[in-house]
């Protein structure tokens, strides 16, 4: 989200009379052990804004508790747009390391968690010393995060540390206590938790500052503190004073005094591994040395049970979003990490009596919640949960806050919405990343309007402001006529000028019993695309050779690179001069039989052929496979010269030169909504001026997953549509097909462009009408797998080729698509680029750009290469499902889905939706798992939820009017018939007796059916 700042509103709201009645309940609940968790009514879209009011009109610390992590991420980013200091919100995530789980948390995790505690540990010593603060601290944290145990406060306080210009201090004792801490001694200091000593300089890393921090002694005086940039070790600014939090949530320093509870461990039970990894861990705490993953040892380095709510003081106030669904999660935690510990204990991880835990019980902490001034956020169309109390101000938001209306972008009806709403007498905000559009278009309705990314004052009556940034979604203000009599005089001054004639509901005018006085939109109402969630990219595993060969079945065909086409026999052991060893049988035509030992296995490789049909078998000694791999040379010279011939033509035969920019291609980038990498801007760059060149375009994009190549694309493929050309995009796969078509449907449903997947999930009728639509320039862009490679697929203006995954594809397969016209521009994405196309690209034949930033948020990838073991996987699946996270599990066989399927359903919650696809699956069998999720129960990270947007009616030509975009779950196209399985052809050899005993010399072929 961008820096904006809407604290106007949030003053705003404060005059309002539901949010003052709501406060003057709220105070007035009485103190002591019984005090009532009471429920609120708040629209969820208002919850944000509430909580910014809240957090200075309760004058005390705030605590926002939610449900799932991507949620608490969400609110957070909302709050410090609506507070008035947006460094008074922190975030309190929950570690990624299950429980029972010898894992080291993400430093930014560490950092997160740490700055949040020492905010609220220092506020007891401001009151203290007769500061009464009036800035307040507003944390968000999920059901998780709050569950995990951390450091008490009283052990946080002993443990921080103070530094200013001109203190006297020790060094030695400084470095003693700072070891102490869990900081580490490194050579040079450029991560958290690090520190460097050289003579009189220390430097230190704090985890919870945003930067490092470099203290210069003279003598046993603290001569200066300076912040200084770790790329480059340059000191900056100066700093008066500093204050040095533990590098961790477990202290190191107190490794020594539990010596008896670590020995005391019985490691008997566990394996060789594990014992070895204990026993250092166990002599590095005795030593009072830090640990990676110290963390896992809090319950035996700190035993009093402590979470963030001991850090709250008394008076400070909990805001439940959505009490249910908390309560729900947090019982989960509970149970989950029971399920993680005995699966550690059982697969030899956990030694039997560990008795560390690192969460507390639900049942705990909601006792706790009900002895707090809490209220929770409930909607208001929901009656109240059990066990939540009903006041008479429950209610009071309830109808101050309405829903904003949506147009899904029908910018011109919105433009003369809010044109009649400011003349009516209200305060319109349009919160967009495309209010530079948004100021164009109201010109032409003579309204003058200067973006902002400021609204710190009170939006008054007949305004119209428009904000560039990003927010979630929008709300509208109900209230009676007249303004509260506590309300600030200029507001009340001007909503008495302010003449609001009765207008009914659609217009924004008279609602139930008040009138409609604010309104704020976002793109979520204005262009119907709302703040995605934060996704984490997927995990990339190697898998070693002999991984490919543990899958070989007998009766598979292999190919031998000297002998030919065979069929796997098996594994056989034979002693050959004295030794023996292990031998792949080989079976040729004729009863031939070839043993290779397991020390050449590289000469020997899967057959790997077009559709089902069988090999013909090579005769060993015979020539036949010579001159099978002569006929492929020569194809590959062949091939090779109308490679050179075509780039060749390429560089000579003039491409089309697209146009400039269009102001829809503006439109849709500032759509976008994640904020670009300068990685991203630069190669977007490059890729326009190439398509703006009469010569045709041939780029190489390269980047991880994740790295933003699709938004690339989509780009260019807009640009090219909006010069009337034609895209074809190429994927090595159904799966990828689909998300790509979802991705741009989604994107591209505001503007005039017709987007049609071509792969096995659509039936022949859908194929034929399709192509004949792509023939007669109906389709502008067209996403398909190796279906865009049929003959029968016919362009009428073809003007750009997307090649995503370009290392999947032969080489014929894509130089046959830029075969279709020279002068095609052709866009190339990739992760892993192979070493041709690398070598083509730096050689120059190709042109290159690298994608090397991520971006802002994302997490790294973690790899883990081991041995296949269940526990090991169902951590890695459980850590997700905690997370409320999508998993995808990968398998080198098919036969292997169903047996995986069973496991997953017994390792995750009952109500767990898996599904299973694969290349081998039927069109409708594919479908039917489509629907199974179209079907699930919406629980984030489980289901995969496609939504529609309305078109702008403008843009909607008569031959668009009738087109239905594809849904997968709802309108899936109908099933084929299944035509007959092929009769698969069994061998029994005819035997004979010689004089040289019997032999097998002929195969009687005869069919049957195998079900």
């Amino acid at each position: 989200m961008s820096d904006i700042t809407l604290s106007g509103l949030t003053n705003y709201v404060r005059t309002t009379q539901g949010y003052r009645a709501l406060v003057k309940g709220l105070l007035a609940i009485g103190d002591g052990d019984h005090r009532p968790l009471v429920h609120v009514s708040a629209l969820e879209t208002a919850r944000p804004v509430l909580a910014a009011a809240l957090q200075r009109d309760l004058k005390a610390p705030l605590l926002l508790l939610t449900a799932h992590p991507e949620r608490a991420h969400q609110l957070a980013q909302h709050l410090r747009a609506f507070a008035r200091h947006p460094d008074d919100v922190y975030r309190f995530p929950p570690p990624d390391a299950l429980p029972y789980e010898r894992v080291a948390w993400d430093i930014e995790t560490r950092r997160q968690r740490l700055d949040t505690l020492c905010a609220l540990a220092q506020l007891p010593a401001a009151q203290t010393n007769g500061d009464a603060p009036d800035r307040w601290p507003l944390i968000v944290t999920s059901s998780r995060g709050l569950l995990t145990r951390t450091l008490p406060p009283v052990e946080l306080s002993k443990a921080m540390l103070s530094l200013k210009r001109g203190q006297q201090l020790d060094l030695a004792r400084l470095l003693e206590r700072l070891s102490a801490m869990g900081y580490e001694m490194v050579s040079v200091v450029e991560a958290p938790g690090a520190i460097s000593h050289r003579g009189g300089i220390v430097d230190i890393y704090p985890t919870a500052s945003a930067s490092p921090v470099r203290i210069e002694f003279f003598g046993d005086e603290i001569e200066s503190l300076r912040a200084f940039d770790p790329a480059t070790q340059r000191s900056s600014e100066m700093i008066e004073a500093i204050t040095i939090t533990p590098a961790a949530e477990a202290l190191p320093g107190r490794g020594p005094a539990i010596e008896d509870d670590l020995l005391a461990l019985d490691l008997s039970t566990l394996h060789p591994l594990a014992q070895s990894a204990y026993t250092r861990e166990r002599e590095a705490l005795l030593a009072g040395v830090t640990l990676r993953n110290i963390e896992f040892y809090q319950g035996y380095l700190h035993p009093a049970t402590a979470t963030l709510l001991d850090y709250l003081p008394g008076d400070a106030w909990i805001l439940i979003d959505d009490w249910q669904e908390v309560a729900i999660v947090g019982a989960e935690v509970g149970a989950q990490a029971e399920t993680v510990r005995d699966s550690q204990v059982k697969a030899g991880e956990l030694p039997v009596n560990w008795r560390g835990s690192q969460v507390v019980a639900w049942g705990d902490v909601e006792r706790v919640l009900r002895r707090r001034p809490a209220a929770a956020l409930d909607d208001p169309h929901s009656p109240a949960p059990a066990g939540l109390t009903t006041t008479a101000f429950s209610d009071a938001v309830a109808a101050t806050f309405a829903p904003a209306p949506r147009y899904g972008g029908q910018l011109g009806e919105a433009a003369r919405q809010v044109l009649d709403w400011t003349d009516a007498g209200q305060a319109v905000i349009l919160v967009s990343r495309q209010a530079d559009r948004i100021a164009d278009l109201l010109k032409e309705w003579s309204v003058r309007v200067t973006p902002t990314t400021t609204l710190s004052d009170l939006p008054y009556p007949r305004s119209l402001t428009v904000v560039r940034g990003v927010l979630g979604e929008g709300w509208r203000i109900v209230e009676p006529g007249a303004a509260p009599s506590d309300a600030p005089s200029a507001l009340r001054a001007a909503l008495d000028m302010a003449h609001v004639p009765a207008r009914d509901a659609e217009d924004g005018g008279r609602r139930d019993e008040g009138q409609v006085r604010l309104t704020l939109l976002s793109d979520g109402e204005l262009f119907g695309w709302r703040l995605p969630r934060r996704r984490r990219a997927r995990q990339r595993q190697s898998t070693p050779p002999e991984a490919f060969f543990s899958d070989l079945r007998p009766g598979d065909y292999v190919v031998h690179i000297e002998h030919g086409i065979g069929r796997f026999v098996g594994m056989v052991r034979m002693e050959v001069a004295g030794t023996e060893r292990e031998y792949l049988e080989i079976e040729y035509a004729r009863g031939d039989k070839l043993y290779v030992p397991t020390y050449q296995v590289d000469r020997v490789a899967r057959y790997i052929g077009a559709g089902d049909i069988a090999p013909d078998v090579s005769r060993l000694g015979s020539g036949d496979w010579e001159r099978v791999k002569q006929r492929a040379k020569r194809a590959v010279e062949e091939l090779a010269a109308e490679l050179l011939e075509l780039y060749a033509a390429r560089e000579t035969v003039p491409g089309h030169a697209f146009s400039p920019d269009t102001p829809w291609q503006a439109e849709l980038e500032a759509a976008f909504p994640h904020t670009e990498t300068e990685d991203q801007l630069r190669v977007i760059e490059e890729v326009k001026a190439d398509m703006e060149q009469s010569k045709p375009m041939d780029r190489l994009i390269a980047g991880d997953v994740g790295y933003g190549k699709t938004e690339v694309a989509l780009r260019a493929a807009f640009k090219a549509v909006m010069d009337g050309k034609q895209v074809a995009i190429l994927v090595p796969t159904t799966v990828l097909a689909q998300q790509h078509f979802a991705t741009f449907t989604e994107r591209l449903a505001a503007f005039p462009v017709r987007v049609a997947s071509l792969s096995r999930l659509q039936s022949d009728k859908e194929q034929s009408d399709s192509l004949q639509k792509l023939a007669a320039g109906q389709i502008d862009i067209v996403i398909g797998t190796h279906r865009l490679l049929s003959k029968d697929v016919q362009f009428k203006d073809l003007g750009l080729v997307i090649i995503d995954e370009e290392q999947r594809f032969g080489v014929g397969h894509k130089e046959r698509l830029k075969q279709m016209r020279q002068e095609v521009d052709v866009l190339t994405l990739t992760a892993t680029p192979i070493p041709r196309t690398l070598h083509m690209s730096l050689t120059g034949v190709r042109d290159l750009s690298t994608i090397d930033t991520p971006p802002e948020d994302r997490l790294p990838i973690l790899t883990v290469v081991a041995e296949y073991d269940d526990n090991l996987v169902r951590q890695a699946i459980m850590r997700r499902w905690i997370a409320a996270e999508r998993v995808y599990a990968a398998s080198t066989t098919a036969s292997r889905h169903p047996w995986r399927r069973q496991h997953l359903r017994q390792w995750l919650a009952p109500d767990a939706v898996v599904a299973v696809a694969h290349g081998q699956m039927d069109e409708h069998e594919l479908a039917g798992d489509a629907r199974l999720r179209g079907r699930a129960r919406r629980r984030p990270g489980l289901d995969i939820h496609y939504r529609e947007r309305p078109r702008h009616p403008q843009r909607q030509h008569p031959h668009r009017q009738s087109r239905r975009p594809f849904r997968p779950g709802a309108a899936l196209p109908a099933a084929r018939a299944r035509r007959p399985r092929h009769r698969k052809r069994a061998t029994i050899p005819q035997h004979r007796t010689t004089e040289h005993g019997v032999r097998a010399t002929r195969s009687r072929h005869f069919r049957r059916s195998w079900r």
